[in-house]
């Protein structure tokens, strides 16, 4: 058990809540060639990392992707990029995870990459100010894995890292977490390990 953690970390895509393209796409796209170009040029294109920089805002992602897009697909990206957002719902027992710890006493925290979105979609399932802090990537312009945004929360939140535990579905975001002596989990939707490894 990490009897010496007292702040869990959270990341918010795949851990609190579900992040999954497919969802506005299979709603907008006729075909799976369709699908497969708009995954291919939003979700896996640059505009989507310079959003979570927090260079550009999500509806100019559009303007930026349909330029390799056929204009046949300009009003089918458009809709998945006013509406990706639909996905955004509860992972299967994050909620309930969440009022445990708050009730056992742990400071949470929220680190994200996303975009300006974040503040439209997130607050509807999740009080902001439950939160003992609160750290998006377009708002201080830097995105995990970088270093430097783990430093960010732990100076401005004058947190200890090592009564820290840091909770991302990204391995490689765990990784850096953990050489800013953050203690890491790789989460694979299992609310039941991480209770055990806390003894809640």
């Amino acid at each position: 058990m990490m009897r010496e953690v007292k702040n869990i970390i959270f990341d918010m895509g795949r851990v609190l809540l579900r992040f999954d393209p497919y969802v506005s796409l299979n709603t907008y796209c006729e075909s799976e060639e369709d699908k497969d170009l708009i995954y291919r040029e939003l979700f896996e294109g640059p505009e989507w990392i310079m959003g979570d920089e927090g260079k550009i805002t999500n509806g100019q992602r559009y303007e930026l992707v349909k330029e390799r897009v056929p204009e046949r697909l300009h009003r089918t990206l458009k809709l998945v990029v006013e509406n990706w957002v639909m996905c955004m719902e509860p992972v299967d027992g994050a909620q309930e995870f969440y009022q445990l710890v708050k009730e056992r006493g742990y400071h949470t925290f929220v680190l994200s990459n996303a975009c300006n979105r974040f503040y439209g979609y997130f607050p509807k399932f999740y009080d902001l100010n439950s939160f003992d802090g609160v750290v998006v990537s377009s708002d201080v312009k830097m995105i995990k894995p970088n270093p430097a945004i783990y430093e960010y929360i732990l100076k401005t939140y004058q947190l200890n890292p090592e009564e820290c535990l840091f909770i991302d579905d990204v391995e490689a975001n765990v990784e850096a977490a953990k050489v800013a002596g953050i203690k890491g989990f790789v989460f694979r939707n299992n609310y039941e390990e991480l209770k055990g490894m806390l003894g809640v």
